[in-house]
């Protein structure tokens, strides 16, 4: 049984179309630009986002690149076309070549993906500036504790209406919207480089991630009470408490030092 309390699924939703919409108007916006991955996150945002401003004040950017699996470009395609919204599709690849071949330093999983997310944060800004859009972002909570995003990468945005959400309860909250059982059912992945899934990432399936999360970061337990608590190793435990202590500078804004008064 999971530690994590039941969330009221339609009061959740109520309350983050309202953030949405109070967002957009606090900011004089003419509306909001997403990135589609054809994932679970980007798509349950597109859905309260549409629900909030009204699908033709959304705009969605497919962005893929060599190693977005076909899928994942499909079905982002497929959820702006049947959420009724405008949409554009930009492969990625000659950008990032451009880059790689300037900067012709040794090829880099991590960095280059990273550089991928970046890309495309850079052109969701450029049509959002250029519409008068905020761009919204996609993250939960799940990733946001221990760092599982691009620093101004998918990380950067103007709101982050599912970020107090984790993973499981954005599985929940997606299922009672009735999206599509393909995308429920896909393993997450960034489709950063080949073969990648978060949760090979990550060490561990979202289910324990988030029990581990919630137990640590809500119920202030100790490492050796959570590792008994939930029957696991404590090395797992250690591992995922250090992600959220090494990541922490990734959702702050950057410090300065303070000034000295005469």
């Amino acid at each position: 049984m999971s530690e994590i309390p039941k969330i009221d699924l339609e009061k959740t939703k109520s309350d983050i179309v309202e953030f949405i919409k109070s967002k957009v108007s606090e900011a004089n916006s003419d509306g909001i630009a997403i990135g589609l991955s054809g994932g679970i996150d980007s798509t349950l945002v597109a859905y309260l986002a549409c629900e909030a401003v009204g699908p033709d004040r959304v705009f969605g950017i497919v962005m893929p690149s060599s190693t977005t699996p076909t899928e994942d470009k499909i079905h982002g395609i497929q959820i702006a076309q049947h959420l009724g919204i405008d949409y554009k599709e930009i492969a990625i690849d000659s950008i990032l070549n451009e880059f790689l071949s300037v900067t012709q330093l040794d090829n880099d999983n991590l960095a280059i993906g990273n550089l991928k997310a970046r890309i495309r944060m850079s052109t969701l800004y450029y049509y959002a500036n250029f519409k008068n859009y905020l761009v919204i972002g996609t993250g939960n909570k799940s990733e946001i504790l221990i760092g599982y995003f691009t620093k101004h990468g998918d990380g950067a945005c103007d709101m982050e209406p599912i970020g107090d959400l984790y993973k499981s309860e954005v599985f929940k909250l997606s299922e009672s919207l009735n999206i599509s059982e393909e995308i429920l059912n896909k393993p997450p992945r960034a489709g950063l480089w080949e073969n990648q899934t978060d949760e090979d990432e990550i060490g561990m399936s979202y289910a324990l991630l988030d029990e581990i999360l919630y137990l640590y970061t809500e119920k202030d337990m100790k490492n050796t009470e959570i590792a008994q608590k939930l029957d696991i190793s404590i090395d797992d435990v250690d591992m995922i408490i250090a992600k959220v202590i090494r990541s922490e500078h990734k959702s702050k804004v950057p410090e300065s030092p303070e000034k000295t008064i005469l």
